[in-house]
């Protein structure tokens, strides 16, 4: 049975490594056409580069003024998760601990629009965003993240905080505590874990996404995001895709370091969302 057993395993590990090498494909192509010359990646794309196109890179760099776009991207980033944490975890925190039907069916109002597609409403957040001076500007973009972010982080918090024990809220009361001192000293450093995983979650997300910002922030060059970069390599009548493929790995590199350095919070804060919940 050990040995079957063992076999099973092995065999699991060799299927979950050959879905993550396909997965990862699409990864390498990237940067393996990032490396070559617009007539090398022309002649075949799949095919290793045969000299290393290191001016790329500096190319790129130059032409999109990636400094001023990677600042853009860590304000909207930075101002997104600052809302949706501190929005979501105090909504939850507060319907959690509320036992009433009002409460249940604000929740459910709360943590409805994570099944509404962002497709079918797009339209009319560009026209309100309009229409509230929110449009080509950074800050405006990172504050509807906000309203797109919140569901699900409250989704999350809500599940966690219902397994805290109310023994803790009452301890704290007695000993002085009370509101937002309450929520902020004693409730908050207990949601650390999952805190952590809807940050790794949405940096990926707000950081790589490109629907938004190309609805919010693409009429000015000063407000672009990373990911808008690539798209401006890509023409009507010509495309410099080697370009193109240089300004996505250099977009989404940033974030992939992030994960890779923050990936065991993400484990951490599952397991513990599933335990607390």
């Amino acid at each position: 049975m050990k040995k079957k057993r063992d076999w099973r395993i092995i065999l699991l590990e060799v299927v979950m490594v050959v879905i993550s090498l396909i997965f990862l494909y699409p990864l390498f192509l990237t940067i393996i056409n990032s490396l070559k010359s617009f007539s090398e990646l022309m002649t075949d794309v799949i095919a290793l580069p045969k000299k290393l196109a290191f001016e790329n890179y500096s190319y790129v760099w130059q032409y999109i003024n990636y400094p001023r776009l990677f600042l853009n991207n860590t304000v909207v980033t930075g101002l997104g998760l600052a809302g949706i944490v501190l929005i979501s975890s105090i909504a939850a925190y507060k319907l959690a601990r509320t036992k009433s039907r009002a409460s249940s069916l604000i929740y459910f109002l709360c943590i409805m629009p994570m099944l509404i597609p962002f497709q079918s409403i797009m339209l009319t957040v560009l026209q309100m965003a309009k229409n509230l001076n929110l449009s080509e500007s950074t800050w405006g973009l990172g504050l509807l993240y906000w309203g797109f972010g919140a569901p699900l982080a409250l989704f999350i918090y809500h599940g966690f905080v219902k397994g805290i024990p109310r023994e803790i809220d009452e301890s704290a009361t007695i000993d002085g505590a009370s509101g937002f001192r309450l929520f902020f000293s004693v409730i908050f450093p207990l949601l650390k874990s999952v805190t952590t995983t809807i940050i790794i979650i949405d940096v990926m997300w707000i950081w790589n996404d490109f629907l938004l910002p190309l609805l919010m922030v693409n009429g000015s060059p000063a407000t672009k995001t990373l990911t808008l970069a690539a798209y401006t390599f890509v023409g009507q009548y010509t495309s410099d895709w080697q370009y193109a493929m240089t300004a996505m790995v250099m977009a989404v590199l940033p974030s992939i370091i992030v994960f890779i350095f923050l990936q065991k919070y993400i484990v951490k804060g599952v397991v513990a969302g599933a335990v607390k919940g």
